[in-house]
């Protein structure tokens, strides 16, 4: 992984045409990057490790035009993030030239078998088994013949583009676990892992299915199977635009995308509150009233971010709905044999749509017998295409590999699921009138919060040095503390760990010194006096105290070194709020330290292979 574009057609700008797709896919995250074009019936193939622009520079002085080529940005899994493992990869003549995300699992043992038949090997890569297993199957006349034999014997995960000097009016690409999404134009065709490689030049999109494959030449292009059967798909169009994935002014994409909360929190409420009736409708649930209240159980799988989200979901949806829920983390949901029981509703969350163990889960649970939604944010994204049903959180395109508006649309599409749920058993009309009341003024709370931006800055300047931070949360405020701390690890690489507030003195409590920053948040809710005597315990031994509060709470500025006040709302919405602080502090932290926000080391934003 992570990266992959390609393009055929009858502009002679090819390298154009991929350079800047490869930037569009930078927010992935990658360590190498690389390209291969078609030209007089050889392929010019350059790559490197390190940043696009490195690439750039090594493409300066030579001609990169043409009409067929492919790219891509790599996130190391096979092999170390040098410029010789870098794709694309090529055979032993550089006649096929393949580039790749995901892994073959039995990459080992079709290698052994290639290198008795007299293939050598470059590099250190999964990858490059495949370009030599499509070599031993090619007889020069239909790429797509050998692609196809190639991948019946290989087992793992692909998203591939595969070109041919013997073919240069074609290009092959499928996928099987590893999203590809093909570009429809006038007399050309894209193929790409994500539409924002895309976008600038088409909004027309289809996108493959696992074990399809799309052959593409300069006038059409057609689906199939990896089996050769033939694949009809309808072509759907890209909601949104290009102005979407620009800074639009802000340094980073992570500051512009906290900046968007109000208005993505607000269009994943729009359309679905019915005032009159103090309840909510998630139409897209495609289950009806019947089917929701015979709900005797509810599994939320995720992984990262969507994790945390879902332990609020637990949290709301216990308390308003009396039904009971269990979260689980996707990546173990699918390696044991869960218990589905009858009336068992499923919900797979994640912004993406792809992340693999998510994926796997779901359809864990689906051949389980259980009904499977999905909660995404990407229309046309594989969970959203195999879910019964879901939600999209309608929070647009998110760049900045660490999740912040999808955080708080999950919440806040959960805070919905929690209401419609809540309405059919166990709250009242005047409850639920006083929830939707508090969610509708949710958007302009968090604009007040960002207002003290520069605020926390300066908190940060003040705490920026430290190297280990401890958060704190009682009840649903617990997650907020995992995602607070999730936030500042991912992208300003400083330990920090998230507690329940009462387990502090259960271990944690042995690391608090005057070098020990805790951010605790501390509501004014029914746990109130239990987080002050958190607060007490910590600044006993000495421990830099920075506390997340409710406005017009002037009790804890004698209690804390830092105050963040932030607006009063219902409890269980609580958690939206005090998120923001925790994002705007996370990322000054980060930009402090000289770190590179949106595309943190070692991370990909949606990741696609175990």
């Amino acid at each position: 992984m992570c990266g992959i574009i390609g393009y055929i057609g009858k502009k002679n700008s090819v390298g154009k045409i991929l350079i800047e797709g490869l930037k569009r896919l930078e927010y992935r995250g990658y360590d190498s990057a690389g390209l291969a074009i078609v030209q007089d019936n050889s392929i010019l193939l350059r790559k490197t490790a390190g940043k696009i622009t490195r690439l750039e520079e090594k493409v300066a002085n030579l001609d990169i035009s043409g009409n067929l080529g492919i790219a891509h940005t790599r996130w190391a899994t096979h092999g170390k993030p040098t410029t010789l493992n870098a794709h694309p990869h090529s055979d032993c003549k550089g006649q096929i030239v393949l580039i790749h995300n995901g892994i073959i699992e039995n990459y080992q043992t079709l290698k052994k078998s290639l290198q008795k038949d007299g293939h050598l090997f470059k590099t250190e890569t999964d990858t490059e088994v495949l370009a030599h297993l499509i070599e031993q199957f090619y007889d020069g006349s239909r790429l797509e013949d050998a692609v196809q034999k190639a991948l019946e014997v290989v087992e793992g995960t692909y998203g591939i583009i595969v070109i041919s000097a013997s073919e240069p009016d074609k290009m092959v690409a499928a996928r099987n676990g590893s999203p590809v999404v093909v570009g429809v134009g006038e007399n050309e065709t894209f193929i790409a892992s994500d539409v924002a490689a895309i976008l600038q030049h088409t909004r027309q999109v289809i996108y493959l299915e696992d074990q399809q494959m799309v052959v593409a030449t300069p006038e059409h292009f057609s689906t199939m199977t990896i089996r050769n059967e033939r694949v009809e798909h309808i072509v759907q169009e890209v909601d949104w635009d290009l102005e979407m994935i620009e800074k639009g002014g802000f340094e980073h994409f992570m500051l512009k995308e906290i900046f968007e909360q109000p208005e993505t929190i607000k269009n994943a409420m729009r359309g679905r509150l019915i005032d009159e009736y103090g309840i909510s409708k998630l139409g897209g649930l495609n289950m009806s009233e019947e089917q929701l209240r015979k709900i005797e159980r509810i599994v939320l799988i995720a992984c990262g971010t969507s994790w945390h989200a879902a332990l609020l979901g637990e949290y709301m949806i216990e308390e308003k709905a009396r039904i009971p829920v269990e979260v689980e983390y996707a990546s173990e949901f699918r390696y044991r044999n869960p218990i589905i029981e009858p009336n068992t509703l499923v919900m797979a969350i994640s912004q993406s749509g792809e992340t693999v163990d998510t994926l796997a889960a779901m359809r864990e649970a689906m051949e389980k017998g259980a009904r499977c939604m999905g909660i995404c944010n990407v229309v046309g994204s594989t969970i959203a295409r195999e879910s019964q049903g879901g939600v999209y959180i309608h929070a647009g395109p998110e760049i900045g590999v660490a999740s912040t508006k999808a955080f708080t649309s999950q919440i806040t599409v959960l805070s919905l699921l929690a209401l419609m749920l809540g309405r059919m058993r166990n709250i009242s009309s005047s409850e639920g009138k006083d929830i939707i009341s508090a969610l509708r003024e949710i958007p302009l709370q968090v604009e007040k919060i960002l207002e003290k931006n520069d605020d926390i800055r300066e908190i940060s300047k003040k705490t920026c040095c430290h190297n280990n931070f401890l958060y704190l949360g009682r009840g649903a405020n617990y997650p907020v503390a995992l995602e607070g701390a999730l936030k500042l690890k991912e992208i300003s690489y400083v330990h920090a760990e998230g507690y329940p507030a009462a387990e502090m003195k259960h271990g944690p409590i042995a690391l608090i010194d005057k070098n020990m920053p805790v951010v605790i948040i501390c509501p004014r809710d029914n746990a109130y006096q239990k987080i002050i005597g958190n607060i007490n315990e910590v600044k006993a031994r000495d421990g830099i105290i920075i506390a997340i509060t409710s406005e017009n709470n002037d009790e804890i500025i004698d209690m804390a070194d830092h105050v963040i006040f932030i607006p009063q709302t219902l409890d269980f919405l609580y958690p939206i709020l005090a998120s923001i602080p925790l994002q705007l502090m996370a990322y000054h932290i980060a930009v402090l330290r000289g770190c590179h926000v949106d595309q943190p080391r070692n991370l990909a934003k949606s990741v696609t292979v175990e």
